[in-house]
């Protein structure tokens, strides 16, 4: 009896870490891409062809496809939210009201901006899930995850969620046993460090050949960690 639950149990890990490698929604993706992290990009129109135009706009091309680094990749969708139209409230309708030129091109926003924004993506070195520290944001003071300083020299909290494994009939329940997620937190105020909110990574693990790629999920981030922090940079280069 004993033997058989040691069997069902290794197998049970067995499966869980097939799970931490590039998570992607319960799926996996695809770990190896031959080109660089900016070839990977181009290479998803669907998913970047907005981020691809703005790191392009922000002379940050050759940085992604030269140096040796980790980007936390965000969605097109975060761009367009922040813009938004004239009247769903994004940034358009705050500069319409405030009689301010609107954006029409991606271009009609200062290059340094989507470049301040962009670095806050960027860290130095390759990191995959495994290189990163388990964190609880339930008990940040066992799991606490480490804070990173991103190109942007900008901090933020980054740590593995070691999700619990639950059987199919709900009725037990295995701590820290079930799928890894990686998920950042942008922390905007150093002298409150714990002031954040962690998003986490829809795929992580991704790895161009000069650097390794984690998407962000885009359904819980703001372009830049920080939507507000962007708008206010945009309306004061446009006063």
């Amino acid at each position: 009896m004993l033997a058989m639950g040691t069997i069902v149990l290794l197998c049970f890990l067995l499966f869980s870490c097939k799970q931490d490698d590039y998570y992607n929604d319960g799926g996996l993706a695809k770990a190896e891409f031959d080109g660089t992290i900016m070839d990977y990009l181009a290479s998803k129109p669907r998913e970047f062809d907005t981020i691809v135009s703005i790191i392009k706009l922000a002379g940050l091309e050759e940085r992604l496809s030269q140096e040796e680094l980790t980007f936390f990749a965000p969605r097109d969708e975060d761009i367009k939210s922040l813009i938004g139209s004239y009247t769903n409230g994004g940034l358009n309708a705050e500069l319409y009201q405030l009689n301010l030129d609107t954006i029409v091109n991606l271009s009609d926003v200062n290059p340094e901006i989507w470049e301040k924004f962009l670095l806050r993506y960027m860290f130095k070195g390759k990191n995959k899930l495994a290189d990163y520290p388990q964190v609880d944001y339930n008990l940040l003071n066992v799991y606490a995850g480490q804070n990173y300083i991103s190109m942007a020299n900008t901090v933020c909290k980054i740590g593995v969620i070691f999700n619990d494994a639950v059987s199919s009939d709900g009725t037990s329940n295995l701590k820290y046993m079930g799928y890894r997620q990686l998920s950042i937190a942008y922390i905007r105020d150093l002298s409150n460090p714990d002031d954040f909110r962690n998003i986490k990574i829809s795929s992580s693990d991704i790895q161009p050949r000069n650097g390794v790629v984690h998407v962000i999920n885009y359904t819980e981030a703001e372009f830049g960690f920080s939507e507000g922090e962007v708008r206010q940079d945009i309306i004061e280069s446009k006063r």
